[in-house]
C-alpha cells in the first residue's frame, strides 16, 4: 500500500484534472445544452421531422458522452475523499487498500476522459463518412484493403458505432477496391480524423510467395449536421448510373440503380450503390459530395491544405502514415507519432486505441 500522504495527494490530484476538464469541455454549457434537447425532445410533434429529429438524438447522445462521465468520476473522487478521511481516522489497512484501488480506478478512467478534451475540433462530434481504396500492389493491395476493412469494422464494433455500407467493389482475384461506410456514434469523426492516410503493408505475399509491399488509402470526411451551403452545377457533374454489385445475395439489384457522380472541376468520384432506388443513391451520393467539397473548403480557409493533403498523397512508397510488418519481423509502427507494438494480429484485429490515442495528443501539439 501507498503512504497516506500519497494516496491524499492522488486523490487532490484527480479532483483538480476534474476541475481542469469541467472548464476545458465547457461542462455548464454542455448540461445546458444536453437540457435544452432533452426538453425539445419531450415536445408534442418532435418526429413530424425525421432529420431534424435524428439529429438532435445524436447531438444529445454525443453530449451526454461527455457529461455523463464527467459529471460521475466527480462524484466518484469526492465520495472517494470522504472515504479516505474515514479511514485515515479509523486507522483501518484494508479500508485504505481499498480506497487506493478506487483511486487507480478513477485515474484510468480520467484519462480517457481528458483524451475527449482534444476531440474539440469543430466537427470532431459529427458522424463521418468513411472510405478505403486500394493502391499500389495488385492483388496483393486488394486483400490489403479487405484487411483493413475487417480492422476498422472490429474497431468500431467495440466502440459501439453503427456502420452502413454505402458502396462496396470487390477486387477482381482478391479482396476489394474499394468501400464507402457512413459511421455514426459519438465523436466518430473526432477519433477517425488522424486514420485519414496511406496504410503500408510488408509481409509474404499468399499469391507470389515472395515478400511483397502493398498500399491502401483512407479517407475520412465529417457528415455535417448543418446544411451545406455550396452549389454545384449540373454542368460540372458526370453522373453514371449501374447495375448494384457487392457481396451476392440481397446486394444483388436488377435494376442500374447504383449512382457514381464525378464533380469534373475537382475530380472528386464519389458512387453509391446500397439502396435499391437510384433516387435515394444519387441523393447520399451528393451528400457525400457536398462534405467532401466542404472539407476542401474549410481546409483552404484554415490554411490548412497542406495537412489535409497529407491524407491525399500518392498511394504508395513514401507516403504512408503508418506501416505494417509481417515479416522479416512483425510490427505496426505510426510514422507521425512512432507509437509501435509487436502484436500486429491484435492490431489488426481491432485493437487500434493507443494508435488513436497517440495521434490526437499528436495533433493538438
Amino acid at each position: 500500500m501507498a503512504e497516506i500522504g500519497e494516496i491524499r495527494a492522488r486523490i487532490d490530484g484527480i479532483l483538480s484534472r476534474i476541475a481542469t476538464l469541467d472548464e476545458s469541455l465547457g461542462l455548464a454549457d454542455k448540461t445546458a445544452r444536453m437540457a435544452e434537447v432533452e426538453k425539445r425532445m419531450e415536445s408534442p410533434g418532435f418526429w413530424n421531422n425525421q432529420e431534424a429529429a435524428l439529429r438532435d438524438v445524436a447531438e444529445l447522445k454525443a453530449v451526454k458522452a461527455v457529461v455523463e462521465p464527467l459529471v460521475e468520476a466527480r462524484k466518484k473522487a469526492e465520495d472517494d475523499r470522504e472515504l479516505f478521511d474515514l479511514v485515515e481516522a479509523d486507522g483501518d489497512a484494508d479500508a485504505m487498500d481499498e480506497v487506493e484501488r478506487d483511486v487507480a480506478r478513477l485515474e484510468e478512467s480520467l484519462g480517457q476522459l481528458e483524451l475527449m478534451a482534444l476531440l474539440s475540433g469543430p466537427h470532431d462530434g459529427d458522424p463521418c463518412f468513411f472510405s478505403i481504396h486500394t493502391g499500389a500492389g495488385g492483388a496483393d493491395a486488394c486483400e490489403w484493403a479487405e484487411m483493413l476493412l475487417r480492422m476498422y469494422l472490429r474497431y468500431f464494433e467495440r466502440r459501439g458505432w453503427k456502420v452502413e455500407e454505402l458502396d462496396f467493389l470487390p477486387g477482381e482475384e482478391a479482396g476489394i477496391k474499394g468501400v464507402e461506410l457512413s459511421i455514426k456514434g459519438a465523436f466518430a469523426y473526432g477519433y477517425l480524423r488522424g486514420e485519414m492516410g496511406v496504410h503500408r503493408l510488408v509481409r509474404i505475399s499468399p499469391f507470389s510467395g515472395k515478400r511483397e509491399t502493398s498500399f491502401a488509402a483512407v479517407d475520412v470526411v465529417p457528415d455535417y449536421q448543418e446544411d451545406i451551403n455550396i452549389v454545384i452545377e449540373e454542368k460540372d457533374l458526370k453522373i453514371d448510373t449501374y447495375r448494384s454489385g457487392g457481396k451476392g445475395g440481397q446486394h444483388v439489384n436488377k435494376t442500374d440503380s447504383a449512382v457514381r457522380i464525378t464533380h469534373l472541376p475537382t475530380g472528386i468520384v464519389v458512387a453509391v450503390q446500397n439502396e435499391r432506388s437510384q433516387h435515394s443513391n444519387k441523393d447520399m451520393a451528393m451528400k457525400i459530395l457536398k462534405s467532401r467539397l466542404k472539407q476542401r473548403e474549410e481546409a483552404a480557409r484554415a490554411a490548412q491544405t497542406n495537412a489535409h493533403n497529407a491524407g491525399k498523397m500518392e498511394n504508395a512508397w513514401g507516403s504512408q502514415i503508418r506501416n505494417y510488418v509481417m515479416n522479416p519481423y512483425q510490427m505496426v509502427k505510426d510514422v507521425r507519432t512512432g507509437t509501435e507494438t509487436g502484436d500486429i494480429n491484435k492490431v489488426l484485429d481491432g485493437d487500434l486505441e493507443a494508435f488513436i490515442d497517440a495521434e490526437l495528443r499528436w495533433a493538438v501539439k
